[in-house]
């Protein structure tokens, strides 16, 4: 029996199991290893606009607390459950020991659509929200940080609330805030930037030139336009990007500039263009070098993963290809997939420079942040795709392994309290 249940959380327990099976880890060890230590689930009222009163319902998982506080998003979205939020706490445990960064994994959200309230009732479900977490997290204990339906305004208040509460000023309860508020140069590009590096890392390897190579983004939020940003300084064209409202493609390669500012005045690429209009369901499946996923979980299956046309596939989401495609991805040799625990965990990576930084009152400019970001991300780049080699695996394999075993191996030196 498990509260934990959906097919975002059964993923990551059969991915899980891959990479059991694979490093030969005993039955009676794995559920310690992947089961979650702590879920919270809570009821968060507020007064409407309108005068009544609507309850949302809050989650945090915190799924490793062995290797230092828990770090992760907070989600707003009408999609979040218990289920997915404990998958995205598990992704995280390993996302951030394979990059080397004393955390575990943790994950929030409220089922909301934020479309449908106001900005005072988003700020009064956040503090809300945050006032119920109290007892549950800390700068030593969980550190929070946004996600999708969340961003840095939501993050000043989460980090107020909490202040209010402890009667001084704590920045280091959350990361991804405003500069001015104690956060990172460099925390909102981080992800996206990261995703494009290591992206870049991959095209040195296969041999193909940046100028004139084409990519296409699925997903045009923070991750996905920032990505595409950096690639189209790269020289490379972007073709195609696409959001929850449309698709744009240009064989000759969409203006990212102006289209994230459009994004950024609009909330969304639509009334971009009506020319340049394309078939959402297509984009995926479009002829080119690197195709970046930036947008939900699960969104290549078996089906898609047959039809891709890209030489990279960096994967900018989290969770974004089922069991099912990566044993087709096994196949085909000829796409390189860049991990979704590698690939966007610039965003962690930034996350763990702004706390570090807040603890110390001491800030860095934002060449040093994005040095070290790369140096990061490089060397367990390196380090995946060596294991890969050696043991003749998956990327993805590689990479899991690596992780699962930094937490096995942490679980096992602290031994099993009482």
């Amino acid at each position: 029996m498990t509260v934990y249940s959906g097919p975002v959380f059964d993923m990551a327990v059969d991915q899980f199991n891959v990479i059991a099976d694979h490093l030969e880890i005993p039955c009676d060890e794995r559920e310690r290893i992947l089961q979650p230590k702590r879920a919270i689930t809570v009821s968060c009222p507020i007064h409407r606009d309108d005068g009544t009163i609507s309850v949302f319902e809050g989650y945090r998982v915190q799924h490793l607390l062995t290797m230092g506080p828990t770090k992760g998003g907070t989600r707003f979205a009408p999609t979040v459950d218990i289920g997915e939020v404990a998958a995205l706490a598990i992704w995280m445990s390993w996302k951030c020991a394979l990059v080397g960064l004393p955390y575990g994994g943790a994950k929030g959200g409220v089922n909301v659509d934020v479309s449908q309230i106001s900005k005072r009732e988003l700020e009064a479900l956040s503090r809300r929200y945050m006032q119920e977490m109290i007892p549950f997290v800390g700068p030593r204990t969980d550190v929070m940080a946004p996600d999708m339906g969340t961003n840095e305004q939501v993050m000043a208040w989460f980090m107020d609330t909490y202040s209010m509460y402890q009667g001084q000023t704590v920045t280091e309860i959350v990361t991804g805030k405003p500069v001015f508020s104690g956060g990172t140069l460099g925390r909102r590009e981080a992800t996206g930037r990261g995703v494009a590096h290591l992206a870049r890392r991959v095209m040195d390897v296969l041999g193909i030139k940046p100028v004139g190579a084409t990519a296409v983004i699925q997903g045009f939020g923070n991750v996905g336009s920032y990505a595409a940003l950096v690639l189209h300084q790269l020289g490379l064209k972007v073709i195609a990007v696409s959001d929850h409202t449309g698709a744009l493609h240009d064989a000759k390669g969409l203006d990212i500039p102006a289209l994230m500012k459009h994004a950024s005045t609009h909330g969304s690429i639509a009334g971009f263009s009506n020319e340049l209009t394309f078939d959402p369901a297509e984009v995926l499946t479009l002829a080119c070098d690197v195709l970046v996923p930036a947008a939900l979980e699960r969104t290549i299956d078996g089906g898609v993963a047959e039809n891709l046309k890209c030489r990279v596939l960096a994967e900018g989401a989290n969770g974004p290809t089922t069991p099912e495609a990566d044993r087709v991805l096994e196949k085909r040799k000829e796409i390189f997939l860049i991990p979704d625990i590698l690939c966007n965990s610039g965003g962690v990576v930034v996350s763990y420079f702004e706390w570090v930084q807040d603890l110390q009152q001491l800030f860095w400019e934002e060449e040093e942040v994005m040095r070290r970001e790369y140096q990061i991300l490089d060397r367990a780049f390196d380090h995946m795709l060596a294991r890969s080699r050696a043991d003749r695996i998956p990327h993805r394999t590689a990479a899991m392994a690596i992780g699962v075993e930094k937490v096995r191996a942490a679980k096992a030196t602290r031994g099993l309290f009482p």
